[in-house]
């Protein structure tokens, strides 16, 4: 007659408050040592740095078209320079009238020069090189076609050689560069959280197979599947709170050097994409999704596996 399986000290003591510390002693647990924390700790990283990523771009945009919904820009496209700036002139003076205008300024030769400078070089002549003048028109509400229609009709007689634009139209085929980015981010952070769920799905069948023969005394013992799956999902939330921790520092760190690095441009436009509290928060709260979604699937995996199991 063969003997009945000996059962250790923690699980015969264990079944009165299945619980606490108590239930956690159960079932070996291999935090630190393996793997899990770590490959959390670079999902996350990634996670933090892409949805940062995603929110610069979503305030960037927002901050330019914001500042540029109402700003339209007069070019006076002639060749002769007195004949270029007397029509100039004229569209300043029809424009300075007009109620819908909260604003005009014309762009300095010097400035343009400046601005064309990386394309055409220093000391390009002017008459070879016709450069347009430049009025830059704030409008008091948005740059519609309406409005825009209404400012080309006003200028028609005293500068037949304007033509008037909607500052956004130039930077349409950046919004939308940077509408595909922040869709890629998204991507990015849907992407890594299906990677982190399926690496949570592998340690925990990991841990089932390795602990197959206590978990059947533990059956034995009156033990439910609910009871396992819960120190099961204990572990893994220690191990994704770890991970989810070194992870976040790590991605702040990145965060704050890329920051540096975009702030050396000096640009405006790139200005426009810092992070608000907001972001912050929403950056901050990473690492509490990984590990509710560490728990969660920890536990479905476990309870699944069980039912097959035994």
């Amino acid at each position: 007659m063969s003997e009945a399986p000996k059962v250790t000290r923690q699980v015969a003591r264990g079944f009165s408050a299945f619980g606490g510390e108590r239930a956690a002693q159960l079932l070996p647990q291999a935090r630190l040592s393996g793997p899990m924390p770590w490959v959390i700790a670079i999902m996350i990283t990634l996670t933090v740095i892409a949805a940062a990523g995603g929110l610069a771009l979503s305030n960037l945009a927002s901050g330019a078209r914001a500042e540029l919904s109402g700003g339209a820009t007069v070019q006076i496209l002639q060749a002769l320079p007195q004949e270029r700036d007397r029509q100039a002139a004229a569209a300043e003076a029809v424009l300075a009238d007009m109620p819908e205008v909260s604003g005009l300024r014309r762009v300095p030769d010097e400035e343009l020069d400046a601005l064309l400078e990386p394309w055409l070089g220093t000391g390009v002549d002017a008459d070879a090189v016709p450069i347009p003048a430049l009025i830059d028109v704030r409008l008091r509400g948005e740059a519609s076609e309406a409005e825009l229609a209404g400012l080309r009709s006003a200028l028609a007689d005293v500068a037949p050689d304007a033509r008037v634009d909607a500052q956004s139209s130039w930077l349409r085929p950046v919004f939308s560069a940077i509408s595909s980015l922040q869709w890629l981010a998204i991507a990015l952070v849907v992407l890594l959280a299906l990677t982190s769920a399926a690496a949570v799905w592998l340690a925990a069948r990991s841990q089932l197979g390795g602990n197959r023969e206590t978990i059947e005394i533990i059956h034995l013992l009156g033990g439910s599947d609910s009871q396992i799956a819960r120190i099961f999902q204990r572990s893994i939330a220690f191990d994704a709170a770890l991970g989810g921790a070194v992870g976040l520092a790590l991605g702040l760190a990145a965060i704050l050097l890329l920051g540096q690095q975009f702030s050396g441009l000096e640009s405006g436009m790139i200005d426009g994409g810092g992070l608000q509290l907001v972001d912050w928060l929403l950056i901050a709260a990473i690492p509490l999704a990984g590990v509710v979604i560490a728990m969660l699937t920890a536990r479905f995996t476990v309870l699944a596996a069980l039912r097959k199991m035994l």
